[in-house]
């Protein structure tokens, strides 16, 4: 009876964590398609944040790659964060 019922505990805690890594994936997809499409839209610069934003953008890249897609939303985030600064700040 005891096998039976961690047999069980251990098969629905599979299930119900196999969907949060597939949303993590997804999540990490989306951003990084958000941000090419915003690096490209950026005007050319050669600032310090616009050195950032693709340096966390070929990080978040690097992450995915690896499969850490935690990281990957993390720095694609940030990057994102760092677009929208840049696309609001007058240029010279």
């Amino acid at each position: 009876m005891k096998r039976t019922t961690l047999a069980g505990l251990f098969i629905s805690a599979a299930m119900l964590a196999s969907p949060a890594f597939a949303a993590d994936n997804n999540l990490c997809t989306s951003k990084l398609q958000e941000l090419k499409g915003k690096v490209n839209a950026l005007p050319a610069t050669s600032g310090n944040t616009a050195m950032e934003i693709k340096r966390l953008m070929s990080s978040a890249e690097a992450s995915q790659a690896s499969g850490d897609d935690t990281k990957c939303v993390t720095e694609a985030t940030q990057a994102l964060a760092l677009t929208d600064k840049q696309r609001n700040e007058p240029n010279p």
